[in-house]
C-alpha cells in the first residue's frame, strides 16, 4: 500500500482546505481548474489568481441562479462571469442571500455558455460537503500539476472524486459502551466513523433487540437548536425525546443519531436559512435562496448502520415517506410506519405546514 492519500482521503484534505480559504486544483481528462470557495475566499487570493493570468467565474447552483434571475445554461448550475473590476464583496453578494432584500439589484448577471461545466459542478459538490455556501470561484488552468506543485495545493482527480462523492462512504464501528439513560438504563451507544473523514454518526441501542425481528427504529438528524437548546422553531427535540421514551416503554429500539444538521447543510447554513425565514421566506424557500435543495441528507447512512448492527427489518418511526423509500431501496425492509407527531406549537406552526405541503411529511 502507498503511504499517500487515496481519493477519499484527498477529498477530506480538499474539504479542509476550502473551509480555511485555501484553493484546490481539480484535474480531469478534459482540463483542470483552480477552485476557491466563495464563502472563505480572501481578497488577496482573488487578486493573486488574477495576477497569475487566471480569469475565474463564479459557480452557483441553479437554485441560487433562479433567485438572482441568472441563466442556468448548465442545467443544475450556472457559471457567472465576473464583471471587470468585480471584487470579493461583489462575489459574496452573489453567493450569499443575506442582503438580497436590502440590495436586490445584483445584475444583470452574465452566465457562461461555452465549454464544459464538469469541474464547476464538482466544485459545488465540494463546497456542500464542506458545509459551506454552494458557490465557488473557478478558473481554468493550463499546466495544473506544475501550478499545484509551485503553490503547494491539493490536487483532486475529478473523475475519481465524482464517483467517490456519489457513493455512500463506508462506515466503521469504532466503539460501543453502556450508557444508562433516563428512559432505559439498559442502553448502549455505538459510534460509527465514515472512511471519508466526514462526521461520525451514532446508534443508541435500547435494550437488546432481537435481530431476527423488526426493530422499532428512528432515523434522527442532529438538530443542535432543537435537541440541545429546546428551540420552538422545529419539532426535532420533542421527536428525539418522544422516540426514546417509546423505545424505553417497549424495552427495545434503535435510534440512529445522524450528524446531518439542517437537512444536511450544516448548522451555519441552517442559521442562514433561519435568518432568511426572519425576512419572510419559508424553510424550503430559504434553502433554495441559499442554493440548496429542499433536503440534502443522505439516508443511505442510516441503512448502512442498521445492516452493520444486524438489522434487516424495522418498524420506522417517521412522518417522512422519503425515509421509508430510501430504506426499502437500500435493502432494509420497513414493515410498519410508526407516526411521531409531537412538538407542535405557535412558533413552528408554519414550519410544520410547509413540511406537509412541500416536503410531503405525513402530519
Amino acid at each position: 500500500m502507498n503511504l499517500g492519500p487515496d481519493i477519499n482521503e484527498t477529498l477530506a484534505r480538499a474539504r479542509a482546505d476550502l473551509r480555511i480559504g485555501v484553493p484546490v486544483v481539480l484535474v480531469s481528462a478534459d482540463g483542470a481548474a483552480l477552485v476557491m470557495a466563495a464563502e472563505t475566499a480572501e481578497s488577496a487570493r482573488l487578486e493573486a489568481m488574477r495576477a497569475r493570468g487566471l480569469a475565474p467565474v463564479l459557480a452557483i447552483t441553479a437554485r441560487r441562479a433562479e433567485t438572482l434571475k441568472a441563466r442556468s445554461y448548465d442545467g443544475d448550475m450556472a457559471r457567472i462571469v465576473l464583471p471587470d473590476g468585480a471584487d470579493l464583496r461583489w462575489v459574496l453578494a452573489v453567493a450569499d442571500p443575506k442582503d438580497d432584500l436590502a440590495n436586490p439589484m445584483k445584475g444583470p448577471l452574465q452566465s457562461a455558455r461555452e465549454g464544459g461545466a464538469q469541474l464547476h459542478r464538482l466544485s459545488l459538490m465540494l463546497c456542500k460537503a464542506a458545509r459551506l455556501l454552494p458557490a465557488a470561484l473557478v478558473a481554468d488552468l493550463a499546466d495544473a500539476e506544475a501550478f499545484a506543485a509551485a503553490e503547494r495545493l491539493t490536487v483532486v482527480d475529478a473523475e475519481a472524486a465524482a464517483q467517490a462523492m456519489d457513493a455512500s462512504a463506508a462506515l466503521q464501528e469504532i466503539v460501543a459502551a453502556r450508557v444508562p439513560i433516563e428512559v432505559a438504563e439498559n442502553t448502549r451507544l455505538h459510534v460509527f466513523r465514515p472512511e471519508d473523514g466526514s462526521e461520525e454518526h451514532y446508534a443508541i441501542e435500547i435494550g437488546r433487540p432481537d435481530r431476527a425481528l423488526p426493530v422499532l427504529t428512528r432515523l434522527h438528524s442532529a438538530c443542535f437548536t432543537g435537541d440541545l437548546m429546546g428551540s420552538l422553531k422545529c419539532d426535532c427535540g420533542p421527536q428525539l425525546r418522544g422516540a426514546l421514551a417509546q423505545m424505553g416503554a417497549e424495552g427495545a429500539g434503535i435510534l440512529l443519531y445522524l450528524n446531518q444538521e439542517g437537512r444536511g447543510i450544516g448548522l451555519a447554513n441552517k442559521m442562514r436559512a433561519y435568518s432568511l425565514q426572519d425576512q419572510g421566506f419559508d424553510t424550503v424557500e430559504a434553502n433554495h435562496r441559499l442554493g440548496f435543495e429542499d433536503d440534502e441528507r443522505d439516508f443511505r447512512v442510516g441503512s448502512a448502520i442498521l445492516k452493520e448492527l444486524g438489522f434487516g427489518a424495522i418498524r420506522l418511526m417517521t412522518n417522512n415517506p422519503a425515509k421509508i423509500s430510501m430504506m426499502e431501496k437500500t435493502g432494509v425492509k420497513v414493515v410498519e410506519r410508526v407516526p411521531l407527531v409531537v412538538g407542535g406549537n405557535a412558533h413552528n406552526h408554519g414550519y410544520l405546514k410547509v413540511k406537509a405541503a412541500k416536503s410531503g411529511h405525513l402530519l
